[in-house]
Formats: structure tokens, C-alpha cells, sequence
């Protein structure tokens, strides 16, 4: 966290999201808390550990490998219980989902209403790009993209400003971009259906 507390201090004006996975969200949130974010954004990709389990494989979790549903349990608590503790703290919660064809596509709406009683108030619902162990896994159509969103959506606002992840986004979307000042050369993208 020492790296934040710099960065905060010599560029407070561009310190205002961070991204985790969750794992260790729920030990560490009083830690992001007194960084003094704006946004946190966190990686829910089921809230059931059996789907979870087919889409991690593995974690290590205090230098021990855990696999399989033990893994997926871990990882959905430890997320679930950090969301909470961060949104109670007043920070915005942001929850990216990856829309895996066939492995979650029917627990999105699930995802959403776990993940919004547990404060986050902002989802994402990102279409995979397939490739390693989910490579046999086909794209999401823009029907099936629509469909989970506006399921989603009856639980949580669902985020649409994207083209595909917003991996390139400094700042809070809507409130506080910075990406024209980091960025010297923006990418030119039609936008379409499917990614935004």
C-alpha cells in the first residue's frame, strides 16, 4: 500500500480507481480505505463456487494452493465480505463480471444481486476475448451481451460506456477522467453493440 500513499502524494489528482480480483480485499480494505480512493473496481466472475471453479482453477491464498470449489469459496467470500467494507466506507464499487458463453452467462443476474446487496453499485458485464483454458469458449453475441445486461440491470446500474474493459480508463467514468492527459494518442474505435 506504500506504493499508492506515493503515487497519492505526487499526482493526487490521478489517484482515484484501483482494480483487484478480491482475494485479499476483505484482510487488506481498511488499508484501501485509508488510501483514499474514489472507485474501487473488483472481479466477480460467479457468486456460486461451483461456476467459479470452472472458470479459476486455482488460487494461492497465504502461500497455500487451493483448487477447485475450496479455491471458489475462498475467493467469493474474501470479495463479497471487502465490497461491503468498502462501500460502507462511502467508495464507490464498481464490479466487473466476464461473460463466459455456456459457464455464467445464466448466473449474471445472480452476480448482480449478490454483489449489489453487498454494496457494490456499478456493474460491468465484459465480453470474453477466448483464449488459454477457456480458448474452446465462443464470444458472447450481442443478444446474449443485451440480454444479461438488462437482467443485470434490475438489481444494479449496469455499465455501458465501454468498448471493451475500460482498462484504459484513469479517473471515475462520468465524474473524473484523466485519460486525455495520460494518453498522448487516443485509439479511434467505431463503437459498437456488443462492446458498448
Amino acid at each position: 500500500m506504500e506504493t499508492f500513499r506515493l503515487i497519492k502524494v505526487q499526482y493526487p489528482e490521478l489517484l482515484k480507481c484501483m482494480s483487484t480480483n478480491g482475494l485479499l480485499l476483505n484482510e487488506k480494505a481498511d488499508e484501501v480505505i485509508d488510501v483514499g480512493i474514489d472507485s474501487l473496481t473488483v472481479t466477480v466472475n460467479a457468486v456460486d463456487p461451483e461456476i467459479e471453479a470452472k472458470l479459476n482453477s486455482a488460487i494461492i491464498y497465504h502461500g497455500k494452493k487451493y483448487t477447485g470449489v475450496e479455491a471458489a469459496e475462498i475467493l467469493i467470500e474474501n470479495q463479497l465480505k471487502g465490497i461491503k467494507k468498502i462501500s460502507e466506507a462511502g467508495i464507490t464499487v464498481k464490479v466487473n463480471s466476464v461473460l463466459v458463453p455456456g459457464i455464467n452467462d445464466e448466473h449474471i443476474e445472480e452476480i448482480a444481486r449478490v454483489v449489489s446487496e453487498a454494496g457494490a453499485s456499478i456493474y460491468n458485464i465484459i465480453p470474453i476475448i477466448p483464449q488459454h483454458e477457456l480458448s474452446y469458449v465462443e464470444e458472447p453475441t450481442c443478444q446474449l451481451i443485451d440480454s444479461v445486461r438488462r437482467k443485470a440491470e434490475k438489481y444494479i446500474d449496469v455499465f455501458r460506456h465501454c468498448q471493451r474493459c475500460r482498462a484504459d480508463a484513469v479517473g471515475v467514468p462520468g465524474e473524473s477522467e484523466f485519460g486525455s492527459q495520460v494518453y498522448q494518442k487516443r485509439v479511434l474505435v467505431k463503437e459498437t453493440f456488443s462492446h458498448g
